[in-house]
């Protein structure tokens, strides 16, 4: 008996992680491969948390922790939502989970029944789609485009609803385009939600300081929302800590207490070194976070600058986190030699395999005439990868 779950046989391979799978098989035989396919900081962890790590493991915090995550990193998490967004939230209100992936899919697992909708703006991060199916729920997905800066409008969101419509993912900045809501933006939505008192608003806000145009704006600043917001943030991309798996969520107390549950059951508390390391990382000098923030501006600068000389590609300007999510349908139907370009995953491919450069086609983040591109690396490393992807596309006729 060798059969999944139908469960399982229902979900889709992250399409993120096999490009960066392959980038690395090609890496070991000898290729010179510029991955621009990972959604990671390049930078290194600040010292100041590594050594807050080294400290716990001296001090002996090798044993469970637990289940919602520990009280003084709690505390710090509730000390940044006051002081950084103006958000009172009690430390019974924050779970902290094994990464901000673990706490989207923790709420939903939490609210959603068979049969509910769950609102999803395009482009989407890859995970939402799946998330839904495992909470056996059904995606409706509202796509915007690059002609809206990849933001969905009010009169988008107010005809998506339906009676059966339980949730909605919001992403701000954006995974895969950059884009960022403003404060009326915010409120134009908000005008809207506040007409259907019974959905859920999960914000995602993992990107939350790799913003280009100033303060963070959140849903959960509007009063009215307040009490049917999921905030989900971590420290992975602010602190260039992914591999530590450190996420949380600030909700309403129902849906803490149901996630608290739901953890207790499947992998109780996130590690207890990971956890100190991130209470240092929202207690200590925040100077590393604007470091960072500065020099993605200017990768986002040298990037959009060096992609404008593409011929027959469409780019905007993305105001956060460290894509760009160029439209690159004018190369469908395109060949060099015997291979046919058909669309974006193989456009991908083809740019990999001929040019050396990993990037990730748009139709896994509900796009397909897209592709991702990350600029979270070198100057140098987006020059030579931008020039290979210039001289690759120019061989297609």
């Amino acid at each position: 008996m060798t059969q999944v779950s139908e469960r399982l046989a229902k979900l889709s391979p992250s399409e993120t992680l096999a490009m960066s799978q392959k980038s690395s098989e090609l890496k070991a035989q000898g290729i010179d491969v510029i991955n621009l396919s990972v959604g990671e900081p390049d930078f290194n962890t600040p010292e100041h948390i590594k050594f807050a790590a080294k400290k716990a493991i001296d001090d002996n915090f090798s044993h469970y922790s637990p289940v919602p995550g520990y009280m003084d990193l709690r505390k710090s998490i509730v000390a940044k939502l006051k002081n950084e967004n103006g958000l009172d939230y009690t430390t019974d209100q924050i779970i902290v989970s094994n990464g901000a992936k673990q706490s989207v899919c923790n709420t939903l697992l939490c609210i959603i029944n068979p049969g509910d909708e769950v609102i999803i703006p395009a482009p989407y991060w890859v995970s939402y789609i799946e998330m839904v199916k495992l909470a056996e729920g059904t995606s409706v997905v509202v796509s915007a485009g690059i002609e809206q800066d990849f933001k969905i409008t009010p009169a988008q969101l107010e005809a998506s609803i339906t009676p059966k419509t339980k949730a909605i993912i919001l992403c701000s900045p954006s995974n895969p385009t950059g884009s960022v809501y403003n404060a009326d933006e915010l409120e134009a939505l908000a005008e809207v939600l506040k007409k259907h008192e019974n959905i859920i608003i999960i914000s995602d806000e993992i990107y939350e300081h790799i913003n280009y145009i100033g303060t963070h704006h959140s849903l959960a600043q509007i009063p009215e929302l307040k009490n049917r917001v999921v905030i989900v943030n971590g420290v992975s991309k602010a602190y260039a800590m992914t591999g530590w798996r450190i996420g949380f969520i600030a909700a309403p107390l129902w849906i803490a207490k149901a996630c608290n549950k739901l953890q207790g059951q499947y992998t109780s508390g996130a590690s207890s070194i990971a956890q100190k390391a991130a209470t240092a990382a929202f207690a200590g000098d925040q100077s590393c976070v604007e470091e960072m923030r500065q020099n993605f501006l200017r990768r986002r600068d040298l990037i959009i600058k060096l992609c404008k000389e593409i011929p027959n590609i469409e780019i905007n300007v993305p105001d956060g986190a460290f894509y760009v999510f160029p439209k690159i349908n004018a190369y469908f139907g395109k060949k060099a030699g015997d291979r046919k370009i058909e669309d974006a995953a193989d456009l991908a491919m083809y740019l990999l395999e001929v040019g050396h450069v990993a990037t990730v086609g748009g139709k896994a983040f509900g796009a397909p005439d897209f592709i991702r591109l990350s600029y979270a690396t070198s100057d140098e490393n987006l020059v030579e990868a931008i020039k290979r992807i210039k001289t690759s596309l120019a061989e297609l006729r």
